[in-house]
């Protein structure tokens, strides 16, 4: 149901029986909520994201981190989960009470198309700060809501691109604006001569397409030979000057999450 917008008072329309304490309640309403905001490219909108940009106030709106609100099924399923999610990590995110994120009692399709709406909002919001100079960054807020360490940094990308971010200012967003928001920029964000080597080398160009940048690849059909082959990007990451193949890493991970499951057996 469409909310009542109120000009008339200071208190937003929640349901008057509203219980913040029930996070499914408290999330449901947090996708209706923004139904009363201002409308995009109003005078409000313009003052209040030129009031942020004029304090400094910077965003790493952390998108990923409600992306299963809109699309349960999706977030749920990952295939990478198998063997890149611990075993603890899995029934954390399962429906429960106790644990924070774990609120999809009875996600209802109503809840997610309000979602969608408050995410069409939220994304232009955030665009529109970037395009009048303010910082957008990159973050992930990872372990809650089926997002995985590491692969939920790269859906990040996907949806700043979603937003309306070009490519270029999706990998800006990650490492030059993050830089300079710790006040680091003169230590890591860009590839220059004297400062920290930390970078990833890649195989194919990101900004075509940013699944190539995920853990266990993407899959490509191979027109040439009618295969469908497995894509990953990342050949090394750099940390400090110290070169560690991918490979590795991976096949260490998986190995650490297949002990975890062998030891609840």
């Amino acid at each position: 149901m469409q909310p009542n917008i109120r000009y008339d008072q200071t208190v937003q329309d929640f349901p008057l029986d509203f219980n913040y304490g029930n996070e499914q309640e408290r999330f449901t309403e947090a996708g209706n909520v923004w139904k009363q905001g201002a409308k995009r490219g109003s005078k409000k909108w313009r003052e209040i994201l030129q009031a942020l940009a004029q304090t400094g106030v910077a965003f790493t709106p952390t998108l990923t981190a409600y992306d299963a609100n809109r699309d349960l099924q999706r977030a749920y399923s990952n295939p990478y989960f198998k063997d890149y999610a611990a075993p603890a990590l899995l029934k954390f995110w399962k429906p429960n009470y106790t644990s924070h994120g774990s609120f999809h009692f009875d996600w209802t399709t109503e809840r997610e198309v309000a979602w969608k709406l408050k995410y069409q909002k939220w994304m232009s919001f955030i665009n529109d700060y970037k395009n009048i100079g303010g910082r957008v960054t990159v973050g992930e807020d990872a372990g809650f809501l089926y997002n995985l360490y590491g692969f939920a940094y790269i859906r990040e990308l996907e949806l700043l691109q979603e937003a309306g971010f070009h490519p270029l200012e999706v990998i800006r967003a990650a490492t030059s604006e993050g830089a300079g928001l710790l006040g680091l920029d003169d230590v890591i964000g860009t590839i220059t001569i004297g400062k920290e080597a930390d970078m990833i080398v890649v195989t194919e160009n990101p900004l075509t397409n940013f699944k190539i940048l995920y853990g266990d690849g993407h899959k490509r059909l191979n027109l040439q030979t009618g295969i469908t082959e497995n894509i990953r990007g990342i050949d090394y990451t750099i940390v400090g000057g110290v070169p560690l193949k991918v490979d590795t890493l991976l096949h260490e991970v998986r190995d650490m999450v297949s002990h975890l499951k062998t030891a609840q057996e």
